[in-house]
């Protein structure tokens, strides 16, 4: 997610939506798991969700052919019970299992075509995950096999995410989704997607109120083993510390976004709290391209500025020391990072560079959203970097937005410097050069670099980039760490912070853990 990539709201469709009314959930209920967490849906169409809690609702609802195992590394079968690779990288089929969608309909290679093509021809948030994919062909009824315009390596992993999981094409259709290159214009099927589903899961789609509510029940038909609980309902709880009350007076199961601080102030013994590193991370991004920056905010500034920051009291200014440095924009753990030795301040060096520079006197903006992820208060994260700034002589003007704000501004070049988040779609490497690259044409390429992306593009990454993918995943390895480094000299992109990642839940409950993949595997949780 679920990561920041400008996820379009729904709020007009929300609205919209008849508002299903359903009985206080209660975590006394032991056939019903609670979960509380502050929501992030932008949709439920599985071709157009994109959001840390989408991921866990298109897990449980969509199967994919193929998923990550728990050691958060390991490709497992899903829908697929087998699949293969050509030499090139180009070329993957996959065999299905005997599968059913919850009308009792049987999962085809029709249906994983259609699918995928509806991801890919949409143009919503995940669509880009098919970048580069040619053709989508039903070999047989149990056979499906992708063809790409160029050699990806990750394909594999890509296909595991949560975003590409599979619809029941026919019943799909009848309700308005199309699958074609036109699919922008004549897909209707958003809104009839906010309040059913279309999946293979272990659960289905029973109601969802926004703000408020998303209700699941029991696929009693999945082919699969069935899952613990008849119902589960994620109730919207906003903050921290209302999550942890209402997990230490048991009105849920399980607290999905309870920080460590907040997690130390817990004192129920009925409450089980785990830390654990998470592949999450927030970070500020430089943007040469903004109004009066090309000649400021130059390759040798940036790096001064990088210089400049107190990473390790950032960290405990942040979160406390519960978390990590985090050498480049690719998330620790991942295939490249073993190599990488994250930055530390150098205070004296900054200012050597700067004066060398001739910006020894220089005063920039920050415009970043008002918001709190991943424990970490954005506000309390740029002051502490405004103290840094100040130590080598710049001047860095806070500007907190709400999160409308900065998008209408982001692109506008109005600020030079800004702060965001970003959390794995799935484990794989290529995601994060394919967003934080400065290749041309890329996402931050296009942000940071604004109408002169000549002043961050970095010719050696596109190579080293065509040259991993093209790579067998073992020996693409040593290729990202080169990615990884040239990452680091662009110095567009400072992690600042890896929060570690609090699991919070009732005594009584086992089975939680983290998915890279997929945030939160509901149908592996159970009540004892």
């Amino acid at each position: 997610m679920i990561q920041f990539r400008l996820k379009q709201g729904v709020a007009a469709l929300l609205l919209a939506g008849s508002a299903f009314i359903a009985a206080p959930a209660t975590a006394q209920d032991t056939d019903t798991l609670v979960i509380a967490r502050s929501m992030d849906v932008n949709s439920l169409d599985p071709a157009r969700a994109f959001c840390d809690t989408c991921q866990f609702y298109l897990t449980a609802v969509y199967e994919t052919l193929i998923t990550l195992g728990p050691d958060n590394e390991t490709l497992v079968p899903n829908l697929a019970e087998s699949w293969k690779t050509n030499d090139t990288f180009t070329e993957f089929t996959f065999h299905l299992k005997d599968a059913t969608f919850a009308d009792g309909s049987p999962v085809e290679a029709s249906d994983v075509v259609w699918s995928i093509n509806r991801l890919k021809n949409l143009k919503g948030s995940p669509s880009f995950l098919m970048d580069g994919l040619i053709n989508a062909e039903a070999v047989d009824a149990k056979t499906v096999k992708f063809t790409l315009d160029a050699p990806s390596s990750e394909f594999l992993n890509k296909i595991s995410s949560s975003y590409t999981g599979v619809i029941n094409a026919e019943a799909a259709m009848a309700e308005g989704a199309t699958a074609g290159e036109d699919a922008p214009e004549t897909d209707k099927s958003e809104q009839w997607f906010l309040s059913n589903s279309l999946g293979s899961g272990p659960y289905a789609l029973k109601a969802y109120t926004p703000e408020a509510e998303l209700r699941l029940s029991r696929n009693d038909a999945y082919w699969g083993e069935a899952p613990a609980f008849s119902e589960i309902v994620v109730t919207q709880i906003q903050d921290a510390v209302s999550q942890a009350q209402a997990l230490e007076t048991g009105q849920v199961d399980i607290a999905m976004q309870i920080d460590p601080d907040t997690a130390r102030s817990i004192r129920s013994e009925d409450v089980t709290t785990e830390v654990v590193p998470s592949y999450n991370f927030v970070y500020i991004g430089f943007i040469p391209g903004a109004k009066g920056m090309a000649e400021v905010l130059t390759p040798q500034v940036r790096q001064a500025l990088a210089l400049a920051i107190d990473y390790d009291g950032m960290l405990d200014f942040t979160v406390g020391g519960s978390g990590a440095k985090q050498a480049a924009p690719i998330p620790n753990g991942f295939p490249g990072t073993a190599g990488l030795t994250p930055r530390a301040q150098d205070v004296e060096t900054a200012k050597e560079m700067l004066a060398a520079a001739g910006a020894a006197d220089l005063k920039l903006v920050a415009g970043y959203p008002n918001d709190n992820v991943y424990g970490v208060e954005f506000n309390i994260m740029m002051q502490k970097l405004q103290q840094d700034f100040a130590a080598v002589g710049v001047e860095l003007e806070l500007k907190p937005l709400t999160w409308a704000v900065w998008r209408d501004e982001l692109g506008a070049g109005e600020w030079p410097v800004t702060a965001v988040y970003y959390a794995p779609d799935y484990y794989g490497t290529a995601q994060y050069v394919q967003y934080f690259g400065m290749i041309e044409g890329f996402p931050w390429t296009v942000r940071a670099g604004l109408d002169t992306p000549e002043l961050v593009v970095n010719p050696a990454e596109a190579d080293l980039y065509a040259k991993a993918l093209a790579s067998s995943p073992e020996e693409a390895a040593a290729i990202y760490q080169q990615l990884g480094e040239e990452m680091m000299e662009d110095a567009i992109i400072l992690p600042l912070v890896s929060p570690n990642l609090v699991l919070a839940y009732r005594n009584d409950i086992e089975g939680v853990r983290y998915s890279a993949c997929c945030n939160l595997p509901l149908a592996e949780i159970s009540r004892k």
